[in-house]
């Protein structure tokens, strides 16, 4: 079985590193941050196996970049496969706006 090189972009650090310091900070319970923080963190390396298993998003902007969404609990990690690597590009609350979020990507 071949694996994927994965890699998240500063962008996807920060907002695991938001998401942590809302929970820790603001709903004040650092416990439960930390055990999201590693929970998004364990299924993004989880992407170096078989990271086709989610399908490509069909709005025409995110299928045209081939940008793939993996749930993980209330957070959506969102990347994209080029060769043999996995690109990382956000990890957002699953009940945010994606559209307006994501339309800072580029091509």
């Amino acid at each position: 079985m071949s694996r994927y090189e994965v890699l998240v972009t500063d962008e996807a650090l920060n907002d695991m590193e938001l998401i942590y310091s809302y929970i820790a900070n603001i709903l004040m319970s650092p416990n439960n941050a930390l055990n999201q923080y590693d929970r998004i963190a364990n299924a993004i390396l989880l992407l170096d196996t078989f990271p086709e298993r989610n399908h490509i998003m069909q709005s025409p902007k995110e299928n045209k970049m081939g940008l793939r969404m993996l749930p993980v609990d209330n957070y959506t990690v969102f990347y994209c496969v080029r060769g043999h690597q996995v690109f990382v590009t956000d990890v957002l609350y699953g009940a945010c706006d994606f559209e307006e979020k994501l339309k800072g990507l580029k091509k």
